[in-house]
């Protein structure tokens, strides 16, 4: 697509009120999340049959499933709203988008609070990482468009804490990679917030969230499904050790 008719951004959204993209801001939206569904499906699919005990089927579902859901849920409700017909399958699509955020940023941690050593306090904040994530869903359903920087705020306490927990705790592998998807996803936020300032910055901050989740994808992947975790699995003794290499 090119030439002089084509609309970049329109005017940011006044307080309370969401903004409204340009037909091509809508098209960029839809492609930067909608072409990932079938690799995260593939994905997810193949990360739950690597996984070999019951602690890691479990992770790798409860990853997966949200991966799934991030790419889905947001290329529908992008869909939906550029077609502009279903106001309220829109709305409900639009609070499930940003929910959705919630979920998957407790799921790309539970792997990790699951499989490794993360000490006493990091195996209880499993349970608070999640019960946040819910909370997280209330707000956005009780309050929208309203204290839309708070949510931002919450965003990001919620994926850098147990980040921290985690990379504090023993030396384990996959510490590069948590922290690169971490920056990547923090980095994104920008163009998140900048709707109407930045043309296309919605879709942009899309690819910072595939960059993300790639990222801690083949991380989980290769540390810690499918292998034993040194120090954390004694059995089964058959299995092989997870891949050395990426500690900080």
């Amino acid at each position: 697509m090119c030439g002089g008719d084509i609309k970049w951004k329109n005017n940011p959204a006044k307080p309370g009120v969401p903004y409204v993209p340009t037909n091509l801001e809508h098209l960029a939206n839809t492609i930067t999340h909608g072409f990932c569904i079938i690799p995260s499906l593939y994905a997810s699919r193949d990360l739950v049959k690597e996984a070999i005990t019951s602690s890691q089927k479990t992770s790798a579902t409860v990853f997966g499933l949200a991966l799934l859901l991030l790419f889905s849920v947001s290329t529908l409700f992008h869909l939906v709203s550029w077609s502009g017909l279903a106001k309220t399958l829109r709305f409900y699509l639009h609070i499930s988008d940003r929910a959705i955020i919630y979920l998957y940023i407790a799921a790309s941690y539970t792997p990790w609070l699951m499989l490794t050593d993360v000490g006493y306090y990091g195996g209880h904040l499993r349970w608070i990482m999640w019960f946040l994530a819910v909370l997280g869903i209330f707000y956005s359903y009780c309050f929208y468009e309203k204290y839309k920087r708070l949510e931002t705020v919450f965003y990001v306490i919620l994926g850098t804490v147990p980040a921290l927990v985690v990379l504090e705790s023993p030396p384990k592998n996959g510490m590069y990679e948590l922290a690169l998807g971490g920056i990547l996803y923090i980095s994104g936020v920008v163009f998140f917030k900048s709707d109407g300032i930045i043309p296309c910055a919605h879709a942009i901050w899309h690819l910072f969230v595939v960059m993300g989740a790639y990222t801690h994808l083949s991380a989980i992947q290769r540390y810690l499904i499918g292998c034993r975790v040194p120090g954390v699995d004694p059995e089964p003794s058959h299995l092989p050790d997870c891949i050395t290499g990426g500690s900080l």
